[in-house]
């Protein structure tokens, strides 16, 4: 926890039951032209990288000119030694599947609301937009001491039971004791895998503190069969200390105090930086998921332009 780090309405320590609720009525604009056209204005050239609905496997066939090469089934191919294509139509119906990391790092900010705050309200308007569209939200709250499980369903029963799991894991102090790093996601990266449904739209918002080689397989695996996107949770502080003055930083560890005005550390502490950052697009993708970043000083309603269709369901 930056020792700095805004608390006013603006710029939120702890996202209450209440602010998440308040949460639909932003959702349900995405579906408005008009907030549509408001949003790509100040979203700029940024552009989606989903890769569209998702599609149910509705048969092989052999392969015929004009069909997209890259839906050939090289399996049945090498089988029948002729080349077949996968041909699949969308679903009406899809599980949404939301990953929503609370862990002690996300206890942090330089400026706007800390990491959990952003990681809970990301994951309320993916469940109210899939809940709004007829699709089955659900979710896994992880990085405490307990692990919530909400399965996917229709009913706003289930993001009710989510927005309650976001509201009371979020955390009013730094954590007592360090949290093995890594670990909480890759059990909760099992548990998604214990209970996705194939063709399933799956989210992953963490700061991916400590992801390591499981992480990989675990992701890898859940996005064999399903559509999966990882968002990385980030803040100005993460990649740049301040470049002069005494400052303190409070933690699970303690407090520490740096100063800006140390060369040697500000260079450490860039090319540390760049190094996850490397790391884990590198790691994604090797996995076939997509990579998105949300920072803390970022509008997560901005952020799901490039979640949503024109006509505000999720890609």
């Amino acid at each position: 926890m930056f020792s700095n780090a805004a608390t006013h309405h603006s710029h939120r320590v702890t996202a209450d039951l209440k602010h998440l609720l308040l949460l639909q009525a932003q959702a349900r604009t995405l579906q408005l032209p008009s907030a549509r056209r408001a949003l790509r204005q100040r979203r700029g050239g940024h552009h989606s990288v989903m890769r569209g609905r998702g599609m149910s496997l509705a048969e092989v066939r052999p392969y015929q000119p004009g069909d997209d090469v890259r839906r050939i089934d090289w399996r049945v191919t090498a089988r029948r030694q002729e080349p077949h294509t996968r041909v699949y139509e969308e679903e009406r119906e899809r599980p949404v599947l939301i990953l929503c990391d609370l862990g002690a790092s996300l206890f942090f900010a330089s400026e706007g609301s800390y990491k959990q705050v952003r990681a809970a309200e990301l994951s309320a308007l993916l469940a109210w937009v899939a809940h709004g569209s007829g699709d089955q939200a659900g979710g896994i709250v992880f990085g405490g001491d307990t692990t919530e499980i909400i399965r996917p369903s229709r009913r706003r029963r289930s993001v009710m039971q989510l927005l309650n799991a976001l509201a009371a894991h979020q955390r009013t102090q730094p954590g007592v004791a360090p949290e093995p790093a890594g670990e909480g996601l890759n059990e909760a990266l099992t548990e998604a895998r214990r209970i996705v449904h194939t063709g399933s739209r799956v989210f992953v918002i963490s700061d991916f503190q400590g992801a390591d080689s499981d992480t990989r397989s675990l992701l890898a695996s859940l996005a064999t069969h399903n559509q999966v996107t990882a968002v990385r949770l980030t803040d100005p502080l993460d990649d740049q200390l301040p470049d002069h003055g005494d400052y303190a930083v409070s933690g699970a560890a303690g407090t520490l105090w740096f100063n800006g005005d140390d060369r040697a550390l500000q260079k450490a502490w860039r090319e540390g930086a760049q190094a996850r950052h490397t790391a884990l697009e590198t790691l994604v993708r090797q996995t076939g998921c997509s990579l998105m970043t949300l920072a803390t000083g970022e509008d997560p309603v901005a952020l799901m332009h490039g979640l949503t269709s024109a006509g505000g369901r999720l890609l």
